[in-house]
């Protein structure tokens, strides 16, 4: 697992993008989800918005949780 939370973000980035490239947007929500909170530093990156918007983007399809993971800073 990465070190730095900017290779952690990305790390997580990754994972939940192949699940958007294989259109499984509802396992890419889950991995991205799970996956920030795997390092001290990223997991305060979660907050009941964060999850909200997620879940409505994995309800709307693959192009909207790309999305979403791609605007996760």
């Amino acid at each position: 697992m990465p070190d730095t939370r900017e290779e952690h973000l990305e790390w997580c980035r990754q994972r939940a993008l192949e699940y958007v490239d294989a259109d499984d947007p509802v396992q890419a929500y889950a991995s991205m989800s799970s996956d920030l909170r795997k390092h001290p530093e990223t997991e305060g990156l979660i907050s009941r918005d964060l999850l909200e918007r997620g879940q409505q983007a994995a309800l709307t399809g693959s192009k909207a949780v790309r999305e979403w993971v791609e605007s996760i800073r």
